[in-house]
């Protein structure tokens, strides 16, 4: 009985964590968000890649091309995805598109923003 109590004490006394003076008063940091590139959310969650490939058009035009025409144009890749742009790049597309809009709406601005940045990657 006396190993039971005394095991019992110990799993309490290790399993109490003091707050330190530095973290007092503040928010607990949750750790538990994953950061994602904007390549697995285009390959992932997305599921851009059943359409457009880095290269070549196959149904939408190819990431290459997207790049190039948002940054000569300056416009947004982000506010498209939101469906809050017309599109720049190949409008005749843009209803195949529209589709895909139920994704990219649930994506967060960090999530929209990395997969803008992966786009960006293969302009030249």
């Amino acid at each position: 009985m006396k190993k039971y109590i005394l095991i019992a004490l110990i799993t309490t006394f290790v399993s109490c964590k003091k707050e330190t003076e530095e973290n007092y008063g503040q928010p607990k940091q949750d750790n538990t968000a994953i950061v994602i590139s904007g390549q697995e959310l285009f390959e992932g969650k997305g599921t851009c890649n059943a359409c457009h490939l880095p290269d070549q058009k196959v149904i939408g035009p190819s990431i290459a091309e997207i790049a190039k025409i948002y940054k000569e144009k300056k416009g947004s890749i982000i506010s498209f995805l939101k469906e809050e742009s017309e599109p720049i790049v190949d409008p005749s597309q843009y209803e195949v598109m529209k589709t895909n809009f139920a994704i990219t709406k649930l994506m967060s601005n960090e999530e929209l923003k990395a997969l803008e940045d992966y786009i960006y990657t293969f302009s030249k």
